[in-house]
């Protein structure tokens, strides 16, 4: 007899509730995982299933030095468990914990493994612990309404009270079973991962915090919107911000360790504060997976109480330009590209090609954007993708405005925070890397004899731009002007009939009935873009925690 604790996101022994419960059980304690087949290589990348398998190796090992192990079983959960609840199963479970999952997917197998548990007198128990709320109680509270912006998940946050303190890793009984181990990426892909600056698991992650934290002034100080999207100077590769997102994903990391690690570094100082803080960041986290766990189909266009209905398009011979890097724009390309190699993007870089792929320039559904991130992403994480997407698509009640659109081409002053010396776009997209400067972000607009100096003729060595891009914006806020005009006014019903962003930054929607702007200008007319300039920073910059997915 003994408790089995399911190791899912949770793949820590820091704060780790189910863990804590099975050995208070007093039975014999099997920590295992389930590689579980619905999660393939058509949605999980080959450096994302590394991270995986990686974080796996690395609990397995501090398993070991207690004494115990990481089982590792492969198929549908369902039918492990069957057999782990059996008697004739290697370990015989009487108990299994483990931390609970919001997404779709995982509600509907929880429910069901929950169903087997009592029909077979197994006792079974899943425990908050991913979020620094827990979501369904928070969801289930008479009144609740899904917060659309930083005051109203403070405000949810206040009510509840401080945070938990994380729970010590408590003393795991030895566990002596053969087989079962875990797998090298080998064996389940056959292209070799190509990122190799985030080594998954709970060691690297403790490591990492500690490293950012040791740099009081820096965590003080952060500011989201501040970081650069290409990366730090001369280590285009390192990101600027702390990389803890993929760890918080998996749960290498407890996201109340790492709350109360900010919390110690700004304690009685002065500050930066949410929404662009580090405290910020984490609380835009809670307030994705609230909408995600209350709002029906939160991850589909349609039925999506936080989603307005847009036409858009579908070509795709765009959206696979896009995915390549491969549009022409160096920015853009660059940006995607580093997605594949590594894994990673930063959160204004993953604003730029989000804004690129859907209002403002190709004018694609912003959910063939969001199943790019999530097979490629190491920080993937289902409640934030999509609610990043929606944001930046434009389409939710938390979104900038649609008119706000970011230029793909960077300069100086950009919002995005872009690198005018061209390193990021060089290491990224060698065949630009003796083009100059001045061009590089517009290599279309250099002479031909600077393009045959550079070793790159454009339309030859680099792709020309697949779009204009003033034309396209023009053309597409046009048309998602007039997909809000059908529905009777800039915004729908279903937003409340706000006239102001109700997000943590504030903007003045037009109804269409002429509302003004500062200085008289009507709200609505693009004037300027998104990306050219810095007295319009504020719109559109912030992200949560990796956001997309949880970045920092």
């Amino acid at each position: 007899m003994a408790a089995g604790v399911w190791f899912r996101k949770c793949l820590r022994l820091h704060d780790n509730e189910p863990l804590v419960k099975a050995v208070a059980s007093g039975l014999d304690v099997v920590p295992f995982f389930i590689l579980d087949p619905h999660f393939d290589k058509s949605r999980v990348g080959v450096n994302r299933f590394s991270f995986l398998l990686q974080s796996l190796k690395d609990l397995d090992g501090q398993l070991r030095r207690r004494g115990s192990r990481l089982l590792v079983f492969r198929g549908q959960p369902e039918q492990v468990l069957v057999e782990l609840f059996g008697e004739k199963a290697p370990v015989h479970l009487s108990a299994i914990f483990w931390e609970a999952d919001t997404e779709p997917y995982a509600r509907a197998r929880d429910e069901r493994v929950l169903a087997m548990a009592k029909e077979g007198g197994v006792h079974a128990e899943k425990l908050s612990g991913h979020t620094l709320l827990d979501i369904d109680a928070t969801v289930a509270k008479p009144g609740f309404k899904p917060p659309i912006s930083m005051k109203s998940i403070q405000t949810i946050v206040n009510a509840v009270g401080p945070f938990r303190q994380p729970f010590d890793v408590p003393k795991i009984p030895p566990l002596r079973i053969e087989g079962h181990n875990v797998p090298d990426i080998s064996e389940l892909y056959d292209e070799e991962p190509s990122s190799h600056g985030f080594p998954g698991g709970e060691t690297e992650a403790l490591a990492r915090l500690q490293r950012t934290c040791s740099d009081v002034q820096y965590v003080c100080c952060f500011e989201k919107p501040k970081t650069a999207s290409t990366g730090r100077p001369g280590c285009p590769w390192e990101p600027s911000t702390t990389g803890l997102s993929p760890y918080l994903k998996f749960g290498c990391l407890s996201v109340r360790t790492a709350w109360y690690a900010i919390d110690r570094c700004i304690r009685g100082k002065s500050h930066s504060q949410p929404p662009q803080s580090l405290h910020g960041q984490l609380l835009f986290r809670e307030m994705f997976y609230l909408l995600g766990a209350a709002v029906p189909n939160f991850d589909r266009n349609e039925g999506n109480s936080m989603c307005k209905t847009i036409p858009w398009g579908c070509d795709e011979s765009l959206l696979a330009a896009w995915e390549a890097g491969k549009t022409g724009y160096p920015f853009i390309d660059a940006l995607m590209r580093q997605l594949k190699q590594t894994g990673f993007m930063h959160h204004l870089g993953r604003h730029a090609v989000a804004c690129f792929l859907t209002r403002g320039d190709l004018w694609q559904n912003w959910t063939a954007g969001r199943d790019v991130f999530d097979r490629l992403l190491l920080d993937a994480d289902w409640a934030v993708n999509n609610g990043n997407w929606l944001w930046l698509a434009g389409v939710a009640p938390f979104s900038a405005p649609y008119f706000r659109i970011y230029d793909p081409c960077p300069g100086p002053k950009s919002s995005l925070n872009a690198d005018q010396t061209g390193e990021f776009v060089k290491h990224y997209v060698p065949e630009l890397r003796n083009m100059p400067a001045k061009y590089l972000y517009k290599p279309w607009t250099a002479p031909v004899a600077e393009q045959k100096k550079a070793g790159c003729i454009i339309g030859e060595d680099y792709p020309k731009p697949i779009v204009d891009h003033q034309r396209a914006r023009e053309e597409n806020l046009a048309k998602f002007k007039a997909a809000l005009d059908a529905k009777g006014g800039e915004l729908p019903a279903k937003f409340g009939g706000a006239k102001g962003d109700p997000g943590p930054m504030r903007s003045s929607y037009t109804s269409g009935k002429g509302a003004t702007g500062k200085g008289g200008k009507r709200a609505d007319t693009p004037q300027t873009e998104d990306g050219d300039s810095r007295k319009v920073r504020r719109w559109g910059t912030l992200d949560i925690f990796g956001l997309q997915a949880c970045e920092v």
